[in-house]
């Protein structure tokens, strides 16, 4: 396991880790992760998402670690991995204990990133570690506990100096009807100067991979707080987003958890998928996670 001086001299800099559960009704969230601020000072963190609640818990920077490969990370009695998790987590709001077991993990094709993740200046930088997996275990969360039997499962990551100001994230992988993934983040990025509107976005459907993205082509026809339209070639994806119930969470700005956003992690949402004009789905969700952030 790595040590913090492997960051080196890195300042404003965050990297944060996302892993979602869902089971039934419940849906749970976990975001490890370290934050270095302008001046140096360095701190880990893990923030805890439920469809009730949020919650922020620090630790000292000593207390993280992390593999050389990135897909184990530990702070203080918590490991998450691409494995499953083993969760230690207490303070005067939250206790959580417990441990969760991953299966059939669902990797994307390449970086999601494209060529973009190949220009070092990017003020975010984006990871999709799996778009879907099985989960099982149990875990307690203020004395309640949730068990996980075929539960399901998302891991992504974020590294860099801050979130964009304005953006759009939504990802939902639990349909009644379809085993179905899908993953979409809009934003505004600076880039050399200048500030363009980004897309990545991987639509799984059936063992196969949909990417539609700025590098690919994606044009976006619309996208605000009600859903959103983007459309590469003859491929057109559409989702309105139904019903929202949001949790604050804190995010980065310059390396600092100062910022705070809200999430939904499970809002009602319909996506249709088109090739040309013939539907290849068209699936209701009430677990569908979502943020818009516009400020």
């Amino acid at each position: 396991m790595k040590n913090k001086y492997d960051y080196g001299n890195k300042k404003s800099f965050f990297e944060g880790w996302y892993f979602k559960h869902q089971i039934q009704d419940k849906s749970i969230a976990f975001i490890p992760g370290v934050n270095i601020s302008k001046d140096g000072t360095e701190y880990a963190f893990i923030q805890i998402i439920t469809d009730e609640e949020s919650y922020n818990v620090n630790y000292d920077f000593r207390d993280f670690s992390i593999s050389k490969d990135k897909l184990t990370i530990k702070i203080k009695d918590s490991i998450f991995s691409t494995k499953g998790l083993i969760l230690n987590i207490r303070n005067k709001d939250i206790n959580i204990k417990g441990r969760l077991i991953y299966s059939d993990i669902t990797p994307i094709r390449g970086d999601i990133m494209g060529p973009f993740a190949y220009f070092p200046f990017m003020e975010c930088f984006h990871g999709v570690l799996s778009m879907k997996h099985r989960v099982s275990g149990s875990i307690v969360v203020n004395s309640k506990e949730l068990i996980f039997n075929n539960g399901i499962g998302y891991i992504e990551k974020d590294w860099g100096r801050s979130f964009p100001k304005r953006y759009l994230w939504l990802q939902c992988n639990d349909y009644s009807t379809e085993e179905t993934s899908i993953m979409v983040s809009i934003a505004d990025i600076p880039f050399l100067g200048f500030e363009f509107k980004g897309c990545i976005a991987v639509v799984y459907y059936k063992g196969k991979e949909y990417r539609l993205a700025t590098y690919n082509g994606v044009k976006l026809i619309s996208y605000d707080e009600k859903g959103l339209i983007i459309k590469r070639g003859i491929y057109r994806l559409e989702v309105k987003i139904k019903e929202v119930s949001p949790q604050s969470l804190l995010a980065p700005n310059g390396g600092e958890m100062i910022r705070t956003i809200y999430e939904n992690i499970s809002c009602k949402a319909n996506f249709k998928f088109y090739k040309n004009e013939e539907k290849i789905f068209d699936l209701d969700s009430d677990k569908a996670s979502f943020e818009c952030v516009n400020s």
